[in-house]
């Protein structure tokens, strides 16, 4: 069965890591999550080395057709969110690498 790393699970990380107060480590997460946040909301990518990439894509607006109905539906034009992994992370999570 898979499990989810919560935010809390990661601040619980950083206290136990870097030995600093249970706050501080949750400050740390939050202000590094809300970073990455500010950084994507305002158009620019956040680039993590050995980690990935997170990028901004616009999809151009199409008319699209509901499965169900056959009807032809207008998909507004949108801006999403993708994560491109580095090679250090996708190695890693093959299991081709030691580290």
């Amino acid at each position: 069965m898979s499990r989810t790393v919560t935010r809390a699970d990661l601040a619980e990380a950083v206290h136990r890591d870097l030995g600093v107060s249970r706050q501080d480590s949750s400050d740390l997460v939050q202000a590094f999550l809300e970073e990455i946040s500010d950084t994507l909301a305002s158009g620019e990518a956040v680039k993590l080395s050995s980690f990935g990439a997170f990028n901004l894509r616009d999809k151009n607006g199409r008319i699209g057709r509901n499965p169900k109905t056959g009807e032809e539906v207008p998909i507004e034009p949108r801006r999403v969110l993708v994560f491109k992994p580095s090679q250090v992370l996708k190695d890693r999570v093959d299991g081709s690498s030691a580290g």
